[in-house]
C-alpha cells in the first residue's frame, strides 16, 4: 500500500471512528491573544498562523470528541485560580453556543456516542491542576456541575495535597486529603488525570482509585526519559484500573533532543519577561528569534508512533488514547502541526501493521469506556455515601 493509499484509508477510518483528544488549550489561547472576544478569532474560518486549532481544521483531521482544556496557570492561586477556571468554563460554553452546527456540548459518554451520530463534535471540559478548586471539595462539586468531567491532580507545580512531576515532592505522592479527593472525584463520576503529576502520584492515586484513571495527554518515559511521561510500572497496572493513557504530540515529551533546547528556549522567553508557556505572537516571535540561531529539533509522526508502540506492547491496546495539547504548546511535530494532522498519525501507524480495530480503540472507543465506566462507579459510590466534607 502506497503512503497515499494509507492516508485515504486512514482518513476513511476516522470518518467511521473519529478521534478522542483527551486535551486541548484552546480556551487558555483565546483567553491569551485577545480576552474571550470570539469575533476576533471566529474559529468557523482558518486561524492558521494564530492558533492550532478551528472547526474546519478539527473537521479536517477527523476530530469526533474533544476535552477542552480549562486549564489556568499554576501561579494562580485560591480564589484568583477559582474565578479564572470559571471564566475558563464560559469560554467553552461560549464556543458552544456560537457553532451548535458543529460542537455538541457532552456530560456523558452517551452524550459523545450522540453528537458522533450527529456529525458533530462531543464537547468535554478538564480542569487541568488541582488548584483550580482551592483545597475545597466544594468547589470540585460545583465544577462538575458546570460540566468539567476530568480534572488532572496538578499542574506542573506541587500542590498543598499531590506532588508535580516537575516541582519538588512534598507529599511523597497524594496527602491523605490528596487520597479523599480522588474518592470523591471517583464518587461524582469525574475522571482522575494524572498527566503532570509525579510517579509517586500516579502509583497512589491508581492505588485509591476505584474508576478508571487517564493520562489526558502524557508519553512513555521509556522512549523519552522526561519526568512529564508515564514510567512503565505505571502503564502496567492500567489494565486491572481500566484506564486509559493518551499520548501527547508536544516534543520536549517525546524528542530526547528536544529535551535540552526547550530548556534553552523557555529560559529565554523568561529572560525577556514573558512566562516559559506563552504562546502568543509576541513569544513566538522571541522563539523564532532564538531558533535562527540555534536550530529546533524536530519531532515528526513518527516520534509519537514510537511512543503509541511501546505504550500499546506494555499497557495493551485497550488503554491507549491520544491528547494532543494543541494550543498548550509553542512548537509541535512536523506533519502534527495542527488539529487537521490526525490522520498523517494515523497512516504511520497502519504503516506499522495497526489493525483497523485497534485503531478504532485508539482513537475512539478507549476514552468513551473510560468514561461510561468511570459514570458506572459513581451510580454505584453515590448510592452508598453522599458527599464529603474533609478538609485540609
Amino acid at each position: 500500500m502506497s503512503a497515499a493509499q494509507r492516508l485515504s484509508e486512514a482518513r476513511e477510518l476516522l470518518a467511521e471512528h473519529p478521534v478522542v483528544d483527551g486535551h486541548n488549550d484552546l480556551p487558555w489561547a483565546l483567553r491569551e491573544q485577545v480576552r474571550y472576544d470570539l469575533a476576533r478569532r471566529d474559529i468557523a474560518d482558518d486561524q492558521r498562523g494564530r492558533l492550532h486549532t478551528d472547526i474546519p481544521r478539527l473537521r479536517a483531521g477527523g476530530v469526533g470528541a474533544q476535552f477542552w482544556s480549562v486549564y489556568v496557570r499554576s501561579d494562580y492561586a485560591g480564589d484568583t485560580a477559582v474565578s479564572a477556571t470559571l471564566e475558563q468554563i464560559d469560554a467553552v460554553a461560549q464556543l458552544i453556543d456560537r457553532y451548535p452546527a458543529d460542537l455538541a456540548r457532552a456530560l456523558t459518554a452517551d452524550d459523545m456516542e450522540a453528537a458522533r451520530a450527529d456529525g458533530r463534535i462531543a464537547s468535554l471540559m478538564g480542569a487541568e491542576g488541582g488548584h483550580s478548586i482551592n483545597n475545597s471539595l466544594a468547589t470540585l462539586r460545583a465544577l462538575h456541575r458546570l460540566g468539567v468531567r476530568y480534572m488532572t491532580l496538578t499542574h506542573n507545580d506541587t500542590i498543598d495535597w499531590a506532588d508535580s512531576a516537575t516541582d519538588e515532592p512534598r507529599h511523597g505522592g497524594l496527602s491523605d486529603f490528596g487520597r479523599e479527593v480522588v474518592r470523591e472525584m471517583n464518587r461524582i463520576g469525574m475522571l482522575v488525570d494524572l498527566s503532570h503529576v509525579a510517579a509517586t502520584t500516579m502509583r497512589d492515586a491508581l492505588a485509591v482509585s476505584a474508576a478508571p484513571v487517564i493520562f489526558s495527554h502524557s508519553s512513555s518515559m521509556a522512549v523519552c526519559e522526561h519526568p512529564r511521561n508515564i514510567p512503565d510500572d505505571v502503564l502496567e497496572l492500567l489494565p486491572a484500573n481500566g484506564g486509559v493513557a493518551m499520548a501527547t504530540f508536544v516534543p520536549k515529551f517525546i524528542l530526547p533532543a528536544a529535551v535540552e533546547w526547550t530548556l534553552a528556549a523557555d529560559e529565554n522567553l523568561r529572560a525577556h519577561g514573558f512566562h516559559h508557556l506563552d504562546t502568543t505572537p509576541e513569544a513566538m516571535a522571541l522563539h523564532r528569534a532564538f531558533e535562527a540561531g540555534r536550530p529546533r529539533p524536530v519531532a515528526t509522526a513518527a516520534t509519537v508512533a514510537d511512543h503509541l508502540d511501546h505504550m500499546r506492547e506494555v499497557a495493551g491496546v485497550d488503554h491507549i488514547g491520544i491528547g494532543g495539547d494543541y494550543d498548550g504548546t509553542a512548537f509541535t511535530p512536523a506533519g502534527l502541526d495542527d488539529v487537521a494532522g490526525y490522520p498523517n498519525l494515523i497512516a504511520e501507524l497502519l504503516a506499522r501493521g495497526w489493525s483497523r480495530a485497534d485503531l478504532a480503540k485508539l482513537t475512539w472507543s478507549n476514552a468513551v469506556r473510560a468514561l461510561r465506566d468511570a459514570e458506572a462507579v459513581a451510580r454505584e459510590l453515590s448510592a452508598s455515601r453522599g458527599p464529603s466534607n474533609a478538609v485540609l
